[in-house]
């Protein structure tokens, strides 16, 4: 059976590694046309790795032809003697590769772990699905493909998004009122501009900084709104002077606080006592609730048009397909119709027919739950590193059944600011709850932020370790 080395992968996921491996051995004829392949799971149990690893590299594989599979019979090696390419030498070979994997300055690169991104690992993407949607768009809607599409995005995805909320969300919704753009920045600069910028614009404290930073960069007024256990803080809100508020009552990023019901009633109340008053709704991240049912939204409980609902395909799909999507009340659709329309839709064609047709045929329901799966198991692989080690004596841990992060208090008299530089000498990249406050006065300290989605299963154990020995080299 082929056998490769993981112990020196780079920069590259371990899918991405074993396909460039394999990619290389046909290449350079080591492996002849229609030799077949191990099948994925005596692979993956060869090399002792995860199976979806095994799938996604075969999957790219054969989306760039250089195997192909037989249904129940296994995968093989195309024939690529037709292809003329040349294999450069090892030196060469090393110079690219070093090229490739320069780090930037920001890029968390730099780290053993990076505990601060919320990203997904390329081995997740369902590469071989996408590509197979991708080519059939350009078959079958060539014309479509050339024709301009609607300033608020084409109908077959906005169908295709409006049967998913129904099913997944409860939220009754006319794809008339879906607006998609090319991420949740660009449409919050329409908000802006079709709510006003007279408005003033509420967020959470703590909350997601960069939100702040967008409605300041478009000239509207930003305050900041305390949170309680149970979300907006509703007394501070009827004291401030806010037109417009901004929250995520499914799943408050960082705390992960779920706005109960009653509170949600108190928040509509507020916005039905002005007509100017709205709430947007950011549903970002609902969808990896590891406990229960997904909570259902504030829009499917609002009768009186007082919701905007705001989501996103980076985090479910991949941070590069920047598709978004707000779902408008019908008078402020209405209103964008007439004042807004003149705007180009940011996110081209191929990209929205081929997302249609993955909703629409079933697969992102699968790839939600086939997710759900991994980062449950993969949160627990750590909760349960962090209860085997001596580092369950030092901490404790909040809040891991929603999205995909985990508060972790740690009990040490250290400030934020020295475990973070401490964290930094043993490779790992931390973030924690006092930096997303505004109001610093109220910031909780020690309490990190543990964002694992892009942590490979590999690396946890040893993210524990270090973890420990951040706080027992700083105390000793």
């Amino acid at each position: 059976m082929l056998t490769y080395s993981f112990e020196n992968t780079g920069s590259d996921s371990l899918y991405e590694y074993l396909y460039k491996c394999i990619k290389n051995d046909i290449m350079s004829h080591k492996l002849t046309p229609d030799y077949k392949l191990p099948s994925k799971r005596s692979f993956a149990k060869n090399l002792g790795i995860s199976t979806i690893t095994v799938e996604n590299a075969y999957e790219q594989l054969i989306a760039e032809g250089y195997i192909y599979s037989v249904p129940k019979k296994g995968y093989y090696v195309s024939d690529i003697a037709q292809i003329s390419v040349s294999i450069p030498d090892s030196r060469a070979r090393r110079t690219e590769t070093d090229n490739f994997t320069q780090p930037s300055e920001n890029s968390g690169s730099d780290y053993f772990a990076d505990l601060t991104s919320n990203r997904t690992n390329a081995e997740n993407f369902p590469f071989y699905t996408w590509a197979k949607l991708m080519k059939d768009i350009m078959a079958d809607k060539r014309e479509a493909l050339l024709h301009p599409s609607p300033s608020e995005g084409v109908f077959e995805l906005r169908r295709a998004i409006s049967r998913h909320l129904r099913a997944f969300r409860g939220m009754e919704v006319s794809p008339s009122q879906i607006i998609v753009g090319a991420g949740t920045e660009y449409l919050y600069t329409l908000l802006i501009q079709l709510l006003g910028h007279d408005n003033i614009f509420a967020v959470e404290d703590p909350g997601y900084g960069k939100i702040r930073q967008i409605y300041k960069s478009n000239r509207a007024e930003c305050i900041s709104i305390p949170i309680d256990d149970e979300g907006v803080n509703i007394t501070a809100l009827t004291k401030s002077s806010a037109d417009i508020l901004h929250l995520s009552p499914s799943h408050h990023y960082p705390t992960g606080i779920v706005t109960p019901i009653s509170r949600r009633y108190e928040l509509l109340g507020w916005a039905l006592k002005s007509d100017r008053r709205y709430i947007i709704e950011d549903d970002y991240d609902s969808e990896f609730r590891l406990l229960g049912k997904p909570i259902p939204s504030l829009e499917s409980i609002d009768v009186s048009e007082k919701v905007i609902y705001m989501n996103t395909f980076t985090k479910t799909l991949s941070p590069t397909i920047r598709i978004s999507y707000m779902v408008l009340p019908v008078s402020l659709m209405e209103n964008f119709k007439k004042r807004l329309n003149f705007y180009s839709c940011t996110v081209s064609n191929f990209e929205q027919y081929t997302l249609a047709a993955f909703i629409e045929n079933g697969y992102f329901e699968k790839h939600i739950n086939r997710m759900r799966i991994l980062y449950r198991r993969q949160r627990d692989m750590f909760i349960d590193e962090i209860n085997k080690s001596p580092l369950s004596e030092l901490v404790t841990i909040h809040e891991e059944n929603a999205g995909l992060h985990f508060l972790l208090h740690v009990d040490t008299e250290l400030t934020d600011e020295e475990l973070t530089v401490r964290a930094a000498d043993n490779g790992l990249k931390i973030s924690f709850l006092s930096g997303y406050y505004t109001d610093k006065n109220a910031a909780v300290s020690h309490t990190l932020v543990i964002n694992y989605s892009a942590l490979t299963q590999e690396k946890i154990k040893e993210v524990v370790e270090r973890l420990y020995r951040c706080l027992t080299d700083a105390e000793n």
